[in-house]
């Protein structure tokens, strides 16, 4: 049945591999279910119902990429997205969280269109190989860069950043660091010797190391230093409390909302969430081998209408904008090629409604080594780029696109810098006919969106 639905063997895999991938993929993105209660919290919603809110979207987002689209990717409420909610619709602009809920809702009816109208996934194929592979690349690089700072290893510096201080607070920061050095270095070895489920093992044992630490008083918790503890409590979930957020997007008081100013903002989270979940499904499609050999997804179409629809149903429940993960890329590395991977993360996701305390109790610290291994991976597609003298003028663009996703935290940046040299270096170059008519409008709306938003 699962190989009827799925198709592993076309697909070179089998079914302990898929569930193998996807719990990978969950471990990796589990620290969502912490952190986005956490922010969103900021905005005066109440943190049970951002989690009920969370997993609930994250399962049905995952469960349309598994079944609509037999890909390994998996959807939750989107970092930076969730920021921009919190602390600039709601802190800087003042709107109520009913009303960001709305623009969030707003955006994916329109991401539903677009996918119904084959736009995005002209934007898709628009995109040079080049680009694409530089995508992955920079992705590979940005997640690094994520690993190493939920890892502690990077820290903030004169200098923007610096190698953390293994001896300063050691008991706290500096045990968690070095946690993380070991977990990296036994998920290498793990990886390198082809032990299967390699990321995974490296997530639990990284994490077990950790309990031990706590339990012989070499890790001391303390909530003013955000060190807390790393053993799971039992507790239950309170399920009312969705009933917080639930509709609440409907609930809007029109006359207290600047038309422009909403507008802005509906534009604002489409923008990046367009930009971010292409730059994902390329990055990660790329690293799993599943582009075709132009360059294009095959199901691109059905991925990305999973994402609109968990964007809309994401508004509903009570969270920001719901979009592919990233990390999904850690599943890709362990094995995960079709919707049997999303399954079961999205499976997890909502078993964690009913275990929310112990998935969240898993560390930062635990998770980061696999971003940065995954990181690697992905970063060595930078040896298909060619960049030779006849080939600058899709290189350069490639190299800008790749630099700029870690150096400006944001993947979607890193697209459009990509794209509008791409198009200036192609045009001034003479090399018009490189240039896909798609990339002249995505090129001037970028310069447009640097503009007005």
């Amino acid at each position: 049945m699962l190989e009827k639905i799925f198709k592993l063997k076309e697909r070179g895999t089998n079914v302990k591999t898929e569930i193998a991938a996807g719990i990978t993929t969950f471990m990796t993105m589990a620290y969502i279910l912490a952190v986005n209660p956490s922010i969103l919290s900021a905005t005066g919603m109440d943190s049970t119902a951002v989690l009920l809110a969370t997993c609930l979207a994250s399962f049905i987002g995952t469960m349309c990429m598994a079944f609509m689209a037999n890909l390994p990717f998996a959807l939750s409420a989107g970092m930076g997205l969730n920021a921009y909610m919190a602390y600039t619709v709601c802190g800087n602009l003042g709107y109520p969280w009913q009303v960001a809920l709305l623009a969030v809702f707003i955006e994916g009816i329109i991401f539903i269109v677009l996918s119904l109208t084959k736009v995005r996934e002209a934007i898709f194929d628009a995109i040079p190989l080049s680009l694409k592979r530089a995508v992955s690349v920079g992705i590979g690089l940005f997640i690094a860069f994520i690993g190493l700072q939920n890892a502690g290893l990077a820290v903030d510096s004169a200098t923007l950043v610096q190698l953390v201080s293994f001896r300063d607070n050691f008991h706290t920061t500096g045990i968690c660091a070095l946690l993380a050095v070991i977990g990296l270095l036994l998920m290498s070895v793990l990886y390198i010797k082809r032990v299967r489920g390699a990321i995974l093992i490296g997530i639990i044992v990284t994490w077990l190391l950790g309990i031990l630490c706590e339990l012989t008083g070499l890790y001391v918790p303390d909530a003013a230093a955000e060190a807390y503890s790393l053993i799971p409590s039992f507790s239950m979930t309170d399920f009312s409390k969705l009933g917080d957020t639930f509709g609440q997007c409907f609930k809007v008081d029109f006359d207290a909302v600047g038309i422009f100013n909403f507008i802005v903002v509906i534009f604002s989270f489409l923008f990046v969430d367009l930009f971010d979940t292409l730059g994902t499904l390329i990055g990660v499609s790329t690293k799993a081998g599943l582009l075709d050999k132009e360059g294009k997804l095959p199901a691109i179409r059905p991925a990305l209408m999973a994402d609109a629809v968990a964007t809309t149903a994401g508004a509903v429940l009570g969270t920001s904008t719901t979009t592919t993960f990233v990390e999904s890329s850690a599943g890709a590395a362990a094995g995960g090629r079709t919707g049997l991977t999303a399954l079961t993360t999205a499976v997890l996701f909502l078993l964690s409604m009913f275990l929310a305390p112990i998935f969240i109790a898993i560390p930062a610290f635990a998770t980061a080594p696999a971003l940065i291994l995954v990181g690697f991976l992905m970063f060595c597609t930078v040896s298909e780029i060619r960049v030779d003298e006849k080939s600058y003028t899709s290189a350069i663009p490639a190299y800008l696109c790749v630099i700029a996703m870690p150096l400006f935290y944001s993947i979607s940046e890193g697209i459009s810098i990509g794209v509008i040299s791409y198009v200036v270096i192609n045009l001034v170059c003479g090399k018009r006919k490189e240039i896909n008519p798609i990339m002249y409008i995505l090129a001037l709306l970028f310069v447009l969106k640097y503009i007005f938003l």
